[in-house]
């Protein structure tokens, strides 16, 4: 008999109010607007954990969402992730109450010094024991880019071209510097580790020129697990080469096999093998213990989202202010900067401003699983088979509520289906993902440079 596949969940969020169901701050029950205490973020990794999560992936931007009515009005009433905090900051407190929970932390790669970043995710990986991964971004804002200092944003293929050279230098700091068995902490003979197995990096390159050790010895996993977004030709021949997990956002499944082909496809082009990636599928779910119930809640979620925030979130996105056309009127989509799948999957589908906001019905573009357990887990194990995905971004609604329902009557309906883990496997986050070594395979492009 055929082994069902396991599915992988990781619970998506971000270090402020409104995340991507916008407008659901309001409801009476839900408590993001504590996303500045240590005590909200590790109440849900406790929660997590106990619903045997693999992991919380935390989104981040640099900059604002000022397309839409090209102001940031919507966005301040609305708190669209902003304010916004740091979300390695979390890390450390949610990692200090839990034991297998990893981290996939978003960092903006266009505004960060390689060779410090090197060293904060090895301290991370040191401090979570091997828990810590990297959601790899560019960036696509251009408010981000004049608050860095820039004209405009980088050209959109000029962002990947210099995130090559960057991963390139990161996997001669974390893979190269300091050689197995560097470390001896041999207190006797007063060598805590050998120079003659830790060696400068020399990099000249176009973008970037480091000449310097890491400073970081080496970590349970060197290099942490590395998360990627970017579903255009580009992104995903960056992915082919670096990714380990892959986020997408398709509108429906037959978007999101199309997705999960081609990046399989450019995987066996990179020399690695089709399965050497995760890819996981972002979604929201309204869920409880009845058909009715959850129904019920829905419409009770539905009263506080605000679709305008979604559209202006979704504008940002794109890259066109939807404020300036009518609720039917034909939108032009030209060239742009920002999210160029995004840009693309809205073109394809023709979508007006009145559709949008039909869209955004509960404040974001994740498509919505609305039912009792069975149902729930009827559709989950519909998109995994039917789209080739391997686990789900599950998107906050109301928190801390939409988390404990789900651990609570999602969970145990997997289980006892045989799709869900009922304990973790020990290990790093790597090894627990993908149950081989803690460290990069040799065929990943970053292997080449250990010594």
């Amino acid at each position: 008999m055929t082994r069902k596949k396991e599915i992988l969940l990781n619970a998506f969020n971000m270090n402020c109010v409104g995340h991507i169901n916008h407008g659901l701050w309001t409801h009476p029950r839900d408590r993001s607007t504590e996303y500045n205490t240590l005590e909200h973020w590790t109440g849900i990794a406790r929660t997590l954990e106990r619903g045997l999560f693999d992991g919380l992936f935390i989104a981040d931007i640099v900059g604002v969402y000022d397309i839409y009515q090209h102001n940031v009005d919507v966005t301040l009433r609305e708190s669209i992730q902003l304010p916004v905090n740091d979300p390695l900051l979390l890390v450390s407190a949610m990692a200090a109450v839990t034991q297998h929970l990893g981290f996939g932390v978003t960092v903006n790669l266009s505004y960060e010094q390689p060779y410090l970043l090197a060293r904060r995710f090895s301290t991370l990986d040191h401090l979570t024991r091997g828990r810590i991964g990297w959601n790899i971004v560019t960036g696509y804002l251009d408010s981000a880019a004049r608050a860095m200092g820039l004209s405009q944003q980088i050209a959109h293929d000029e962002r990947y071209d210099r995130a090559d050279e960057y991963l390139e230098l990161l996997y001669k700091l974390w893979e190269g510097s300091w050689e197995e068995g560097a470390v001896r902490r041999d207190k006797a003979a007063r060598v805590y580790a050998d120079p003659a197995k830790v060696h400068k990096v020399h990099h000249q390159g176009r973008y970037y020129q480091v000449d310097g050790y890491h400073l970081a010895e080496p970590s349970p996993q060197r290099t942490p697990v590395l998360f990627q977004a970017g579903s255009s030709g580009r992104g995903q021949r960056f992915a082919g080469r670096h990714a380990e997990c892959v986020f997408i956002s398709p509108p429906n499944k037959a978007s999101a096999r199309k997705s999960v082909d081609s990046l399989r496809e450019q995987l066996v082009r990179s020399g690695r093998r089709a399965d050497d990636v995760k890819v996981f599928v972002g979604t929201a779910v309204v869920t409880g213990r009845t058909e009715k119930e959850a129904r019920e809640k829905y419409e009770d979620y539905k009263r506080y989202a605000s679709r305008e925030a979604g559209l202006a979130h979704f504008a940002a996105s794109t890259g066109v202010d939807y404020a300036r056309y009518d609720l039917d009127e034909p939108i032009a989509y030209g060239q742009t900067n920002a999210i160029e799948s995004a840009a693309r999957t809205a073109e394809q589908h023709g979508w007006t401003r009145r559709q949008l906001l039909e869209l955004f019905e509960l404040g974001g573009r994740y498509p919505a699983i609305v039912g009792d357990a069975a149902h729930v887990a009827d559709e989950l194990q519909s998109w995994i088979d039917e789209t080739g995905v391997d686990g789900f971004n599950l998107s906050r609604t109301v928190v801390p509520e939409s988390y404990e329902d789900f651990v609570d009557l999602i969970v145990p309906e997997l289980q006892q289906r045989g799709v869900y883990k009922t304990s973790y496997a020990e290990g790093s986050l790597r090894r627990k993902l993908f149950g081989a070594s803690d460290h990069l395979p040799e065929r990943h492009a970053g292997a080449q440079f250990r010594r």
